[in-house]
């Protein structure tokens, strides 16, 4: 059940994609714990505090589907989500990965962490990655050194931009231009600017994301 209103303006069949059903279904540690891959998987990767739960939220219009919280590491575990999308009988896991780079926890907490997330990117069949960027900052080098990855592997990959609403409009372009520039993005790869306030970019990730289980 939905319960995000459309915003101010937005008719409601605006979209051509829809997420109709969103639930939560388990959390695990690492990946002997992640369930069996029923479903078509796509994860969602970034550093702690980029805004991973808030764009889960978003997209699947529910207020309080994935748990956010203004401290930086919240997410410890490997969380996944079902989603049906519409028109069409599309399922799929969304699999919010643990935040990467967050400094304020022990060497072997950290070192725990980056361990689990790596086994999980390495062994897990995904039909691509969300990598999130706040708009706002440069790349952290562990933002580039997943870019490397991803792009060592050829995994398919939507590159987002958080926290668009907190810049000016003349920033905008520059945002986005930077990150093409650090990530070497191709001209067919996508970088989206997203906004939870406006719901800005959630129609294209939407459609970008329902192009993968093709």
């Amino acid at each position: 059940m939905l319960d995000y209103p459309p915003m101010p303006n937005e008719p409601q069949d605006s979209e051509k994609w829809r997420v109709v059903e969103a639930s939560f279904i388990t959390s695990a540690p690492d990946l002997r714990g992640c369930p069996p891959p029923a479903f078509p998987e796509v994860a969602i990767a970034g550093r702690s505090n980029v805004g991973k739960s808030t764009l889960i939220n978003t997209l699947c219009r529910r207020r309080n589907l994935a748990k956010t919280s203004s401290t930086p590491g919240k997410t410890r575990l490997i969380n996944f989500f079902l989603l049906r999308i519409e028109p069409g009988t599309l399922r799929l896991h969304l699999v919010d990965l643990p935040g990467y780079g967050y400094s304020k926890v022990d060497q072997s907490t950290r070192e725990q962490w980056g361990k689990n997330l790596a086994e999980f990117l390495e062994k897990r069949t995904l039909r691509g990655i969300l990598q999130l960027v706040d708009a706002r900052h440069e790349p952290t080098a562990l933002d580039l050194q997943m870019r490397d990855w991803i792009t060592a592997r050829q995994v398919p990959a939507i590159t987002i931009l958080t926290k668009s609403d907190k810049l000016k409009q003349n920033e905008i372009p520059q945002a986005r231009k930077r990150i093409i520039d650090r990530f070497h993005l191709r001209e067919e790869e996508p970088c989206i600017l997203t906004s939870s306030l406006s719901r800005k970019g959630m129609k294209e990730l939407l459609e970008a994301i329902v192009r993968w289980m093709d």
